[in-house]
């Protein structure tokens, strides 16, 4: 595997991966699924659009806990 210490990240990936480090992993996973509660609650109302909107918010939820989860594994100040 190669070592990528030649490679800086930006200021603005820095100063996001300082603040999204802070947010305990389990939150997106929580957030996902009050997502998909969400919008089956909906769908039962026949709110079939706004069911629809609501549920697609469940795997940007889950990829920004991803994101997050590499942050804290892998992040720019991680140390060798």
């Amino acid at each position: 595997m190669e070592d990528n210490k030649s490679t800086n990240e930006g200021p603005v990936a820095k100063a996001i991966e300082k603040q999204t480090a802070k947010l305990p992993s389990d939150i997106f996973l929580w957030a996902a699924l009050a997502a998909m509660g969400a919008s089956l609650t909906l769908k039962i109302l026949q709110k079939k659009h706004t069911a629809l909107f609501v549920g697609q918010w469940a795997a940007p939820f889950l990829l920004l806990g991803v994101y997050n989860k590499l942050v804290k594994l892998e992040g720019h100040d991680k140390e060798s």
